[in-house]
């Protein structure tokens, strides 16, 4: 046999207790206050009614006359069931100023003294009391009959105390009657209260809440995505630590307005859209974003839930492995190549032609050693010449020409660590591939690179990273529209456009530097990042030709 262990009652069933138990004791309360009030407002509204009986009585001229007669009780004792009748009062007793009945509801207690105090009505006064007679328990008043200045009789009046229980009794009934109306409004209007309240707490009880907030508040604060709730109106209800660092924002921001916060137009656009987003990419000052929203809609609109998810690194990955797949491609292009002139040179050997052989396989190695070493010598850092070399190839396949400018000088161990290499690979790698798809097909199709250092004053050393094309170049009105996420003159293609010049001017902000785009001395357009270095970076600025002769620009 398994014991059942009842369940703790819900939130809206303890409240729905407590408040009925608190009405009834509020309406049993008031009921026995009104109960006991109107008991001693009927015993005080008895006694005016005897006072006022008793004195109309004593005022009475057939009353003094019938008191001068020889048997006083033939006049009164009529009179006084007559009053008694009239005026809805238990008893009237007319007697002797020393107290001995003239008249009296019971014929036969007719002579004989009052049961009561009349010493005060002896002496003139108009009194009331309580007092248990013949009758039983009464409130009574008694005053005397005054004739030509002297007390020739006292006049009583009086209502049994139970006539006056009997009233209240029928006022308590309508009291109960109104108090159980009461309760019973009070305890529909709770249950309603509370039924709504259980549809909104969905049936927990208090510790439930308690620990559901303990653990809201904790998922909140570890959760590292970010996790933001819009009200209504798209003002912050919610965000999360996550949130406030992926967008970039301080301070007590609930309460603001979306459009407040100061985020890129294309992000805030996405948060105050009516329809889910899903997996949008979007650019944050510093990062970039994977946003998805979903309204929250309970009959109505209630507001918005915002995920967001921090992929920066990721798409920096994207951009070398989008690199890593040029460079298969152009290796496998080169190979191709190499195959090619590998059978040249075997069917020369073949053709008896051996001195020839020779001297195109050395003519093509010479080539090939000389574009290498005119890279390396004008940028010696390993990532930028890596990458160089690779953007070379690349252009040569689409029949674009790289050139390395007289003016680029990088050293190995120049940048500082501050500089990773990654987001060099972001910056001069989308530069030049924008440059390229720029350049396609013009005349002459050219891409120009410098990269060099040179010292900025005060603030130390500045890494320039220049790249040019001979393309249409970009409209001068156009010019801050290039860096915004989306924008591009390419048709779209596969996972969108726009987004390669928003990272690099993501990667050079982050870093602290300058991007500007302006037209190139041929037509075309020209890029320029620069980079602080601070004290730690440094490096001549002397222009150097990419094969080490002043003046002359390396074709690679």
């Amino acid at each position: 046999m398994h014991l059942r262990i009842p369940r703790p009652r819900s939130l809206a069933g303890q409240l729905f207790a407590m408040q009925a138990v608190l009405i009834a004791v509020v309406v049993v309360g008031y009921a026995v206050f009104t109960y006991l009030s109107d008991q001693g407002q009927a015993q005080d509204a008895a006694g005016r009614q005897a006072r006022s009986v008793a004195l109309a009585i004593a005022d009475s001229p057939s009353v003094a006359e019938a008191v001068r007669t020889q048997d006083p009780t033939v006049r009164l004792q009529p009179y006084a069931v007559r009053v008694m009748r009239d005026t809805d009062v238990d008893f009237v007793t007319i007697m002797s100023p020393e107290g001995i009945r003239w008249t009296h509801p019971d014929p036969e207690q007719i002579g004989h003294p009052f049961q009561g105090h009349i010493e005060r009505a002896q002496r003139g006064q108009t009194f009331t009391e309580t007092y248990t007679g013949t009758l039983g328990p009464s409130v009574r008043a008694v005053t005397p009959i005054v004739d030509d200045g002297r007390i020739v009789g006292l006049v009583s009046a009086g209502i049994k105390v139970e006539e006056i229980s009997k009233r209240a009794q029928e006022q308590l009934t309508a009291l109960t009657g109104v108090a159980a109306g009461a309760l019973l409004l009070g305890a529909v209007g709770t249950y309603v209260i509370n039924a709504r309240l259980r549809r909104h707490t969905h049936g927990m009880n208090a510790d439930q809440l308690s620990r559901m907030h303990d653990y809201h508040q904790a998922a909140l604060h570890a959760v590292r995505e970010g996790l933001l709730m819009l009200d209504g109106q798209y003002r912050v209800a919610l965000i999360n630590d996550g949130g406030r660092e992926l967008l970039g924002v301080h301070g007590d921001v609930v309460g603001a307005s979306v459009a407040e916060l100061g985020l890129p137009s294309r992000l805030t656009g996405a948060l105050l859209a009516s329809e889910p987003r899903v997996d949008e990419v979007h650019l944050a000052a510093e990062r970039v974003l994977v946003v998805n929203t979903s309204p929250v809609s309970g009959g109505e609109r209630r507001g918005t839930v915002v995920t967001l998810r921090d992929v920066t690194e990721l798409q920096s990955l994207t951009g070398e492995l989008d690199s890593e797949r040029g460079f298969t491609q152009a290796l496998r292009s080169q190979a191709h190549e190499a195959a090619n002139r590998l059978h040249t040179v075997v069917s020369l050997i073949e053709l008896g032609r051996a001195e020839e052989a020779v001297e195109f396989a050395t003519a093509e190695l010479e080539l090939a050693q000389a574009l290498t070493d005119q890279v390396v010598a004008a940028v010696s850092e390993p990532v930028l010449a890596a990458l160089l070399l690779g953007k070379t190839a690349q252009a040569n396949e689409r029949g674009v020409e790289l050139v390395v400018s007289q003016d680029s000088r990088l050293d190995d161990g120049l940048l500082p660590p501050s500089l990773p290499a990654r987001d060099l690979v972001t910056i001069l790698g989308n530069l030049v591939d924008n440059a390229v798809d720029a350049a396609q097909g013009a005349v002459p199709s050219r891409v120009t690179v410098a990269a060099y250092t040179e010292d900025s004053g005060a603030d130390g050393s500045v890494l320039v990273l220049r790249v040019s094309d001979t393309g249409t170049g970009v409209d001068p009105a156009r010019a801050d529209l290039v860096f915004q996420r989306g924008y591009s003159t390419k048709p779209a293609g596969e996972g969108g456009r726009g987004l390669g010049l928003a990272l690099v001017r993501q990667a050079v902000r982050r870093h602290g530097g300058a991007l500007t785009v302006t037209e190139a001395e041929g037509g075309g357009a020209r890029f320029e990042a620069r980079l602080p270095l601070g004290d730690g970076g440094g490096g001549g600025t002397a222009p150097v030709s990419a094969a080490g002769r002043p003046g002359a620009g390396g074709a690679v």
